[in-house]
């Protein structure tokens, strides 16, 4: 998730204000053929982007039962002569909306003309027939983001708390979709957008989450895809139990870069001299603010918070400066804006929905308080928080089996991956890469942070991906891009 999507979600949620949670499902037949009717897309999106819905069957495996609404949208090459297709968006999450997402990424210019650039609201989330479990605010952020576990009795505690909260979404007025917002099935939704737009192949680029989704979709469809770019990976399995510990390892490896930074600011922040202090400073914020909040920051918030913003260089800054208000008991910036305005429950719902769909979570607390145990001698900073129970604990099993990621199919695609990201380590995108085998070439990039193309300087990386985008380009084998000097 770049540091664009917050934008995102204020627009997802300023939209699900104005629709129905109803869900709007119908019973007639799919067209075998389905079309598309553009017109202006809602909300505050530029006038070049248009929107249309698609009718897609709610359970692949009864394809002329009930439809759900994906909600498509399309920001058109600016020089059709020189078009080489359609690249379709996948921003990641899981339910995160994508619809505004051809305008908010800001593609190079030379990408643009080559594509008509299509994004979509996977199922579940945004105007795609969205997902609601009825969830408060404090719900929301407590399905998402759990208490740290200060002790086994903090993941006895966590687990009444998360069991209430699938119980929740598994009894809402859209329970009965549940079952089919999976990625196999956001996957199909994606030929079917690819039929729709009358086209043999789509190129793709996804991030983060959205690797995944590509992974599958070029697994499922492997002749449909033209030229797929899969930025900051996910491990073959998805968005499951171990790919969230594996967070508690990424933030390790990630945080020394902001208490470098951190350090030489010592004047301005006074977090500490040398990054071991600003390390150190870390664990007496957190244990201060799970004792006592100062603001409104518990240590829950502070733990997401840091963890958020350590994933874009562009926002250490503001990092520095929030904690040095939390040691200072002033209030954090930014948070007189906390927690006002509409509130739509569509991101959390959507996120358990597909995490705990694709993946059979372990359901034994035991299992939780070891690997709890465990994480925090390995990973202290984060490692707990990472390891506790979820609401997936205690959700249904997953109506189909995983697909798997295999090297089956042409060699099409283009894997980019940061040494130093917190949210998809490069341990889980190694894994990826040797699924897919000779498929894919890997290009790893020396910085840090979450997504690596356009989100850092670093022009060998970059040039990889709008390369292989505008020529079809790859590199012939895997390749290493060295850290560049900043404003290179």
């Amino acid at each position: 998730m770049r540091r664009i999507w917050p934008t995102v979600l204020a627009i997802m949620m300023a939209a699900a204000a104005v629709t129905s949670c109803t869900p709007r499902t119908t019973t007639a037949d799919t067209p075998s053929r389905p079309s598309l009717g553009w017109s202006r897309c809602p909300g505050p999106a530029q006038a070049a982007l248009e929107c249309a819905k698609l009718a897609v069957p709610l359970d692949y495996r009864h394809p002329q039962g009930r439809t759900i609404d994906v909600e498509v949208s399309r920001l058109p090459s600016g020089k059709p002569a020189e078009k080489r297709g359609v690249l379709l968006l996948n921003p990641g999450g899981p339910g995160l909306p994508g619809l505004h997402v051809p305008v908010l990424m800001n593609l190079p210019q030379k990408v643009r003309d080559r594509y008509d650039v299509i994004g979509f609201d996977p199922r579940g989330v945004g105007l795609s027939t969205p997902l609601t479990c009825g969830f408060t605010r404090p719900q929301g952020e407590a399905a998402v983001n759990p208490p740290d576990p200060g002790s086994a009795a903090g993941v006895s505690r966590q687990a009444a708390a998360a069991k209430s909260i699938a119980a929740q979404c598994t009894t809402a007025r859209t329970a009965n979709l549940l079952p089919y917002i999976t990625t196999a099935n956001t996957a199909r939704d994606m030929d079917r957008i690819r039929e729709a737009l009358g086209v043999p192949k789509i190129s793709y680029y996804g991030e983060s989450y959205g690797t995944y989704l590509g992974a599958v979709y070029t697994t499922l469809f492997p002749g449909r895809g033209d030229r797929v770019v899969l930025d900051s990976s996910l491990p073959p399995e998805g968005y499951d139990v171990e790919a969230l510990r594996g967070q508690g390892a990424g933030f390790e490896t990630r945080f020394p870069d902001f208490a470098e930074f951190a350090a030489a600011a010592h004047g301005r922040y006074r977090l500490g001299s040398t990054p071991a202090a600003v390390r150190e400073m870390y664990f007496r914020l957190a244990a201060r603010l799970d004792d006592k909040p100062v603001r409104g920051y518990d240590g829950t918030t502070f733990r997401v918070i840091t963890a958020a913003m350590i994933r874009a260089d562009s926002d250490l800054a503001g990092l520095a400066a929030i904690w040095h208000a939390l040691d200072t008991n002033q209030p954090p910036p930014g948070s007189a804006d906390s927690g006002r305005g509409a509130y739509s429950d569509n991101y959390p719902a959507a996120y358990l929905g597909v995490i705990c769909g694709d993946s059979r979570w372990p359901t034994d607390l035991a299992t939780y308080r070891h690997n709890v145990t465990v994480d925090r001698v390995r990973h202290p900073m984060y490692g707990a928080f990472t390891a506790n129970i979820r609401p997936c604990a205690f959700w249904p099993a997953p109506a189909e089996p995983k697909v798997r990621i295999t090297e089956r199919g042409p060699s099409d695609v283009l894997m980019v991956q940061n040494l130093r990201d917190p949210a998809t380590p490069l341990s889980g995108a190694l894994r990826t890469r040797r699924a897919l085998g000779e498929r894919t070439r890997m290009v790893t990039i020396d910085q840090g942070g979450h997504v690596a193309y356009l989100s850092g300087a670093n022009a060998c990386g970059n040039d990889a991906v709008n390369d292989y985008l505008v020529t079809g380009k790859r590199p012939a084998h895997d390749t290493y891009c060295p850290r560049e000097p900043a404003g290179n």
